[in-house]
C-alpha cells in the first residue's frame, strides 16, 4: 500500500521564517534558508521534519534523531547532534505548535468528507431553511424547517440539523452528529457522533413508575467551542444548558441539563456532569471526572482524573479522589493509607517467616 498524507503539502518554513513565528534564538552558524515541511517526534523525523525537545527523558532520542530543525530550551541544546539545526525557545512546545498551525492550516478544522462545496446532491434541505452564501453540505445530512446556517459552515454527511436550530458562520459540524432545540455561535467545531439537545434525563418517582419531566430549555454554545466525538450535552429543563466561548470537550463527555459552563475550560474524554452543575471560567476536569448535579467548581480550579466531585470547589484550588478533596489532603491521606497497609502487613510478613524457619529446622 503506498503512503498516504492526507493534510495539504506545503511549501513548508525556512529557519528564518521560524524566527519570525515563533520568536526563537537560534544557536551560531545556523543556515537561515533550510527549509522544512512536516513535523514530527524526534524518533521518526527526518531532514525536511520539525521536533522539539522540552523533557530531559527523551535525550536518547534527541542525540539520534535525524530532524532538520528542532525547537528547544537553552539548557536541552547540547543534547541535540550538530546535524541538527537548534532553535532556543522559552517554551519549545508552544513554538512547536505555533510552526505547526503555519504548515498546517487545513488540519484544525474538519472538511467536506465529499471534497464539494455547496449542497450535495443527497442531502435534504427543508425549503424553509435558510443558509448564508458558502455553506458546505455533505451527501445525506438532513437540515429542518426554519434552521438558520451561517456562511462558511460544513455540514457533515448524515448529519442532522433539527427545526429552528441556529448555526453561525465558519463552524463544522461532523458526520452523523444530530443538533436540535440549539442556538450555536461561530467557528464552533462539533466532531462526528455528537447529540445536542436531546431532552435531559429527567423523572419524578412515583407508585406508578418514573413520570417524565418535560425538558424545555435549550443548548447555547458560544464561539469557538470544540466538542469531541460522541459526545452528549441535553438541554435545558427549565433554563438554558450553557457552553461559554473557547471551551474545549473532550471526545465521550456526557453534560446534563441546565448545566453551566463559563468561558475556556477544559473537560478531558469521559468526564460527565449531572444537571444543573457550575464550571466557572478556566475550569479543568481531568478524564473521566464525575461532578454531581447542583455542584459550583470555582474559576481557575482543576481537578485531577477519575476523582468524583460532590462538593463545592473554591476558585483556583486543586481538588482530586473519592470523593474529590483538596489535593494536598488527598495526597497526605494515600500516603498514610500506604504506610497503613505497609505495616499491617509486616507481621504477616514476619509470622511467615518465622514459620519457614521453623519448618527448615524440623528438617
Amino acid at each position: 500500500m503506498s503512503a498516504l498524507f492526507f493534510f495539504q503539502e506545503r511549501p513548508g518554513l525556512t529557519v528564518s521564517e521560524i524566527i519570525s513565528l515563533t520568536g526563537a534564538k537560534p544557536r551560531s552558524g545556523v543556515d537561515g534558508g533550510r527549509r522544512i515541511t512536516g513535523i514530527a517526534s524526534l524518533d521518526r523525523a527526518g531532514p525536511n521534519d520539525l521536533g522539539f525537545l522540552d523533557n530531559a527523558r527523551y535525550a536518547g532520542q534527541a542525540a539520534t534523531t535525524n530532524a532538520g530543525i528542532c525547537l528547544t530550551a537553552e539548557r536541552f541544546a547540547d543534547l541535540l547532534p550538530d546535524r541538527v539545526t537548534t532553535l532556543c525557545a522559552g517554551a519549545p512546545y508552544h513554538a512547536f505548535v505555533e510552526v505547526a498551525h503555519a504548515l498546517f492550516p487545513d488540519a484544525l478544522r474538519p472538511s467536506s468528507l465529499f471534497e464539494i462545496s455547496g449542497t450535495a446532491p443527497g442531502a435534504f434541505v427543508h425549503p424553509t431553511a435558510r443558509m448564508e452564501d458558502d455553506v458546505t453540505i455533505d451527501p445525506g445530512a438532513v437540515i429542518g424547517p426554519r434552521a438558520e446556517i451561517g456562511a462558511g459552515t460544513l455540514i457533515g454527511p448524515g448529519a442532522v440539523i433539527g427545526a429552528r436550530v441556529r448555526i453561525g458562520r465558519n463552524c463544522a459540524i461532523g458526520a452523523n452528529a444530530t443538533i436540535s432545540h440549539a442556538l450555536i455561535g461561530d467557528r464552533v467545531i462539533v466532531h462526528p457522533g455528537c447529540a445536542i439537545g436531546q431532552d435531559g434525563f429527567g423523572f419524578v418517582p412515583s407508585p406508578k413508575g418514573a413520570r417524565k419531566v418535560p425538558q424545555v430549555g435549550r443548548v447555547i454554545i458560544q464561539d469557538d467551542v470544540e466538542i469531541g466525538a460522541n459526545s452528549a450535552i441535553d438541554r435545558g429543563a427549565i433554563k438554558d444548558t450553557v457552553i461559554g466561548e473557547g471551551t474545549k470537550i473532550d471526545n465521550l463527555v456526557q453534560i446534563g441539563h441546565n448545566v453551566s459552563i463559563g468561558r475556556h475550560c477544559l473537560l478531558v474524554a469521559q468526564t460527565g456532569i449531572s444537571g444543573s452543575a457550575m464550571l466557572e471560567d478556566f475550569v479543568v476536569l481531568g478524564a473521566r471526572a464525575g461532578v454531581n448535579n447542583h455542584v459550583t467548581i470555582g474559576a481557575g480550579a482543576q481537578i485531577a482524573a477519575l476523582s468524583g466531585v460532590k462538593d463545592d470547589v473554591p476558585p483556583g484550588s486543586r481538588w482530586g479522589g473519592i470523593p474529590a478533596k483538596p489535593a494536598r489532603l488527598w495526597a497526605r491521606e494515600m500516603f498514610i493509607l500506604k504506610r497503613l497497609s505497609e505495616e499491617a502487613e509486616a507481621p504477616s510478613r514476619a509470622g511467615t517467616s518465622r514459620a519457614e524457619g521453623t519448618a527448615k529446622d524440623d528438617e
